[in-house]
Protein backbone atom coordinates (compact mmCIF):
# COMPACT_ATOMS: atom_id res chain seq x y z
CA UNK A 1 0.00 0.00 0.00
CA UNK A 2 1.12 3.52 -0.65
CA UNK A 3 1.32 4.33 3.12
CA UNK A 4 3.31 1.61 4.38
CA UNK A 5 5.64 2.73 1.37
CA UNK A 6 6.09 5.74 2.70
CA UNK A 7 6.44 4.71 6.22
CA UNK A 8 9.30 2.15 5.18
CA UNK A 9 11.07 4.75 3.31
CA UNK A 10 10.71 7.53 6.44
CA UNK A 11 12.28 4.71 8.57
CA UNK A 12 14.90 3.74 6.21
CA UNK A 13 16.29 7.13 6.40
CA UNK A 14 16.50 7.29 10.11
CA UNK A 15 20.30 7.32 11.30
CA UNK A 16 21.88 7.38 14.76
CA UNK A 17 21.93 11.32 14.27
CA UNK A 18 18.20 11.53 14.23
CA UNK A 19 17.36 8.91 16.69
CA UNK A 20 19.38 10.90 18.74
CA UNK A 21 18.00 13.86 17.97
CA UNK A 22 14.37 12.26 18.81
CA UNK A 23 15.52 10.94 22.00
CA UNK A 24 16.57 14.27 22.98
CA UNK A 25 13.51 16.42 22.22
CA UNK A 26 11.30 13.51 23.77
CA UNK A 27 13.36 13.81 27.00
CA UNK A 28 12.83 17.89 27.07
CA UNK A 29 9.75 17.51 26.54
CA UNK A 30 9.02 14.99 29.16
CA UNK A 31 11.02 17.51 31.60
CA UNK A 32 9.07 20.53 30.98
CA UNK A 33 5.43 18.28 31.52
CA UNK A 34 7.54 17.38 34.54
CA UNK A 35 8.35 20.67 35.74
CA UNK A 36 4.74 21.65 35.37
CA UNK A 37 2.71 18.82 36.93
CA UNK A 38 1.37 20.04 40.03
CA UNK A 39 2.04 24.23 39.31
CA UNK A 40 1.06 27.30 37.86
CA UNK A 41 2.30 26.48 34.61
CA UNK A 42 -0.11 23.65 33.70
CA UNK A 43 -2.84 26.03 33.84
CA UNK A 44 -1.20 28.45 31.83
CA UNK A 45 0.12 26.27 29.48
CA UNK A 46 -3.73 24.93 29.01
CA UNK A 47 -4.23 28.72 28.17
CA UNK A 48 -1.58 29.50 25.37
CA UNK A 49 -3.03 26.05 23.43
CA UNK A 50 -6.34 27.28 23.59
CA UNK A 51 -4.94 30.42 22.48
CA UNK A 52 -2.90 28.45 19.82
CA UNK A 53 -6.14 26.69 18.57
CA UNK A 54 -8.17 29.84 17.97
CA UNK A 55 -5.46 31.55 16.12
CA UNK A 56 -5.36 28.40 13.72
CA UNK A 57 -9.19 28.75 13.58
CA UNK A 58 -9.22 32.43 12.72
CA UNK A 59 -6.54 31.80 10.00
CA UNK A 60 -8.86 28.95 8.05
CA UNK A 61 -11.61 30.76 8.89
CA UNK A 62 -10.16 34.46 7.31
CA UNK A 63 -11.16 36.39 10.08
CA UNK A 64 -8.95 39.47 9.65
CA UNK A 65 -9.43 40.76 13.15
CA UNK A 66 -8.76 38.19 15.55
CA UNK A 67 -5.89 36.77 13.40
CA UNK A 68 -4.20 40.26 13.43
CA UNK A 69 -5.33 40.49 17.63
CA UNK A 70 -3.53 37.02 18.00
CA UNK A 71 -0.56 37.07 15.97
CA UNK A 72 0.42 40.09 17.64
CA UNK A 73 -0.14 38.55 21.37
CA UNK A 74 1.99 35.56 20.13
CA UNK A 75 4.83 37.55 19.56
CA UNK A 76 5.20 38.59 22.76
CA UNK A 77 4.97 35.38 23.97
CA UNK A 78 8.49 34.30 24.42
CA UNK A 79 8.74 37.20 26.97
CA UNK A 80 5.16 37.15 28.71
CA UNK A 81 6.55 33.08 29.42
CA UNK A 82 9.90 34.07 31.10
CA UNK A 83 8.26 36.48 33.24
CA UNK A 84 5.27 34.15 33.85
CA UNK A 85 7.26 30.90 34.70
CA UNK A 86 10.06 32.72 36.26
CA UNK A 87 10.18 30.79 39.25
CA UNK A 88 10.12 27.11 37.75
CA UNK A 89 12.74 28.13 35.73
CA UNK A 90 14.82 29.33 38.47
CA UNK A 91 14.24 26.27 40.45
CA UNK A 92 14.99 23.62 37.06
CA UNK A 93 18.36 25.95 37.17
CA UNK A 94 19.06 25.18 40.25
CA UNK A 95 18.54 21.66 40.17
CA UNK A 96 20.35 20.82 36.61
CA UNK A 97 23.36 22.82 38.52
CA UNK A 98 23.41 20.35 42.01
CA UNK A 99 26.59 18.89 42.38
CA UNK A 100 26.08 15.06 43.77
CA UNK A 101 29.74 15.32 44.92
CA UNK A 102 30.09 18.02 46.90
CA UNK A 103 26.55 17.35 48.23
CA UNK A 104 28.50 13.81 49.52
CA UNK A 105 31.63 15.59 50.68
CA UNK A 106 29.50 18.28 53.31
CA UNK A 107 26.89 15.12 53.97
CA UNK A 108 29.22 14.04 57.30
CA UNK A 109 29.20 17.67 58.76
CA UNK A 110 25.53 18.61 58.04
CA UNK A 111 24.26 14.71 59.46
CA UNK A 112 26.02 16.36 62.84
CA UNK A 113 24.25 19.61 62.50
CA UNK A 114 20.50 18.77 62.08
CA UNK A 115 20.31 16.28 64.91
CA UNK A 116 19.87 19.52 66.86
CA UNK A 117 17.10 20.51 64.16
CA UNK A 118 15.43 17.21 64.85
CA UNK A 119 15.89 17.84 69.14
CA UNK A 120 14.26 21.26 68.76
CA UNK A 121 11.54 20.07 66.74
CA UNK A 122 10.29 17.47 68.84
CA UNK A 123 10.40 19.90 71.67
CA UNK A 124 8.68 22.20 69.94
CA UNK A 125 5.73 19.43 69.19
CA UNK A 126 6.03 18.26 72.48
CA UNK A 127 4.94 21.20 74.14
CA UNK A 128 2.76 23.18 70.96
CA UNK A 129 5.42 25.73 69.94
CA UNK A 130 4.92 26.83 66.83
CA UNK A 131 8.30 27.15 64.30
CA UNK A 132 9.72 27.21 60.82
CA UNK A 133 13.07 26.14 60.19
CA UNK A 134 13.79 26.58 55.96
CA UNK A 135 17.44 24.75 55.06
CA UNK A 136 19.33 26.01 52.54
CA UNK A 137 20.72 23.63 50.14
CA UNK A 138 22.01 23.96 46.42
CA UNK A 139 20.03 27.42 45.58
CA UNK A 140 20.98 30.89 47.76
CA UNK A 141 18.33 32.08 50.03
CA UNK A 142 20.17 35.46 50.11
CA UNK A 143 16.62 37.50 49.52
CA UNK A 144 15.25 36.24 52.40
CA UNK A 145 17.78 36.28 54.90
CA UNK A 146 18.03 40.11 54.11
CA UNK A 147 14.51 40.25 55.16
CA UNK A 148 15.00 38.95 58.41
CA UNK A 149 17.27 39.53 61.25
CA UNK A 150 20.57 37.92 60.76
CA UNK A 151 22.41 36.12 62.75
CA UNK A 152 25.41 33.45 61.29
CA UNK A 153 25.72 31.56 64.67
CA UNK A 154 25.99 27.99 64.89
CA UNK A 155 23.49 25.59 65.12
CA UNK A 156 22.41 24.40 68.29
CA UNK A 157 19.46 23.04 69.96
CA UNK A 158 19.62 25.92 72.86
CA UNK A 159 20.24 28.31 70.63
CA UNK A 160 17.03 27.32 67.99
CA UNK A 161 14.91 26.80 71.08
CA UNK A 162 15.79 30.45 72.29
CA UNK A 163 14.65 31.81 69.02
CA UNK A 164 10.99 29.90 69.08
CA UNK A 165 10.09 30.35 72.67
CA UNK A 166 6.75 32.54 72.26
CA UNK A 167 8.69 35.35 74.64
CA UNK A 168 11.41 36.14 71.87
CA UNK A 169 11.26 38.82 69.68
CA UNK A 170 12.77 36.29 66.55
CA UNK A 171 9.66 33.96 67.18
CA UNK A 172 7.33 35.21 64.56
CA UNK A 173 9.01 33.97 61.06
CA UNK A 174 11.21 31.51 59.73
CA UNK A 175 14.90 30.97 60.85
CA UNK A 176 17.15 30.06 57.67
CA UNK A 177 19.94 27.41 58.14
CA UNK A 178 22.58 27.67 55.33
CA UNK A 179 25.40 24.94 56.18
CA UNK A 180 25.84 24.61 59.83
CA UNK A 181 24.92 28.26 60.98
CA UNK A 182 21.95 29.86 61.88
CA UNK A 183 22.20 32.51 58.77
CA UNK A 184 18.57 34.68 59.82
CA UNK A 185 15.70 34.64 61.91
CA UNK A 186 12.37 36.32 61.97
CA UNK A 187 12.53 36.00 58.07
CA UNK A 188 9.82 36.96 55.86
CA UNK A 189 8.82 33.74 53.18
CA UNK A 190 6.68 34.28 50.30
CA UNK A 191 3.47 32.30 50.71
CA UNK A 192 2.02 29.51 48.27
CA UNK A 193 -0.87 30.65 46.26
CA UNK A 194 -1.68 27.14 45.34
CA UNK A 195 -5.54 25.71 45.62
CA UNK A 196 -3.91 22.25 47.01
CA UNK A 197 -2.62 23.61 50.33
CA UNK A 198 -5.70 23.46 52.90
CA UNK A 199 -7.50 26.33 54.31
CA UNK A 200 -6.77 24.68 57.44
CA UNK A 201 -3.28 25.15 57.19
CA UNK A 202 -2.01 28.30 58.60
CA UNK A 203 0.97 31.26 57.59
CA UNK A 204 3.86 29.25 58.43
CA UNK A 205 2.35 25.80 56.55
CA UNK A 206 1.70 28.39 53.19
CA UNK A 207 4.98 30.02 53.80
CA UNK A 208 7.29 26.66 54.42
CA UNK A 209 5.45 25.61 50.60
CA UNK A 210 6.08 29.08 48.96
CA UNK A 211 9.84 29.12 49.59
CA UNK A 212 10.27 25.58 48.47
CA UNK A 213 8.25 26.21 45.61
CA UNK A 214 10.88 29.39 44.40
CA UNK A 215 13.84 27.29 45.81
CA UNK A 216 15.11 23.57 46.30
CA UNK A 217 15.55 24.49 50.11
CA UNK A 218 13.27 22.05 52.69
CA UNK A 219 11.30 23.27 55.53
CA UNK A 220 10.50 21.88 58.32
CA UNK A 221 7.00 23.47 60.50
CA UNK A 222 5.75 22.95 63.90
CA UNK A 223 1.83 23.41 64.06
CA UNK A 224 1.02 26.15 67.09
CA UNK A 225 -2.22 25.39 67.69
CA UNK A 226 -1.86 20.97 67.16
CA UNK A 227 2.26 20.69 67.25
CA UNK A 228 2.16 18.40 64.37
CA UNK A 229 5.39 18.15 62.01
CA UNK A 230 5.14 19.16 58.56
CA UNK A 231 7.99 18.67 55.76
CA UNK A 232 7.92 21.11 52.72
CA UNK A 233 9.78 20.21 49.96
CA UNK A 234 9.60 21.20 45.87
CA UNK A 235 5.83 22.91 46.77
CA UNK A 236 4.50 19.89 48.55
CA UNK A 237 3.68 19.42 52.15
CA UNK A 238 3.84 16.66 53.82
CA UNK A 239 2.23 16.32 57.32
CA UNK A 240 1.89 14.46 60.54
CA UNK A 241 5.18 12.91 60.33
CA UNK A 242 7.39 11.66 63.71
CA UNK A 243 10.67 13.16 64.62
CA UNK A 244 12.18 10.01 63.90
CA UNK A 245 10.45 10.26 60.66
CA UNK A 246 11.65 13.77 59.81
CA UNK A 247 15.05 12.43 60.56
CA UNK A 248 14.62 10.15 58.09
CA UNK A 249 13.49 12.57 55.72
CA UNK A 250 16.51 14.83 56.76
CA UNK A 251 18.42 12.17 55.76
CA UNK A 252 17.78 11.77 52.68
CA UNK A 253 17.09 15.14 51.38
CA UNK A 254 19.71 17.39 53.05
CA UNK A 255 22.65 14.48 54.41
CA UNK A 256 22.34 12.52 51.32
CA UNK A 257 22.49 9.40 53.96
CA UNK A 258 20.38 7.39 56.17
CA UNK A 259 19.60 8.84 60.12
CA UNK A 260 19.49 6.72 63.23
CA UNK A 261 16.41 8.17 65.30
CA UNK A 262 17.21 10.89 67.07
CA UNK A 263 16.74 10.79 71.00
CA UNK A 264 15.49 13.91 73.05
CA UNK A 265 18.18 15.20 75.67
CA UNK A 266 17.63 11.96 78.70
CA UNK A 267 15.66 10.33 76.16
CA UNK A 268 16.66 7.18 75.31
CA UNK A 269 15.37 5.49 71.83
CA UNK A 270 14.41 2.08 71.56
CA UNK A 271 15.63 -0.72 68.76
Amino acid sequence: MPGTTISWAVLARLDWRAVLDILLVAALIYYLLRLARGTRAAQIGLTIVVLLVLHRAARFARLEMTDWLLSTALSYFVLALLILFQPEIRNALARAGRNSLWKRLVARNRSEVYDDVVLAVRHCAQHRIGALMVIERQAGLRTYMESGIPLDATVSYDLLLSIFSPGSPLHDGAVILSGDRVAAAACFLPLTLSPEISNQLGTRHRAAVGVTEESDAVAVVVSEQTGAIALAMEGNLEQNLTPDQLAERLGTLVTGGHKAPVAAPGVTVGG
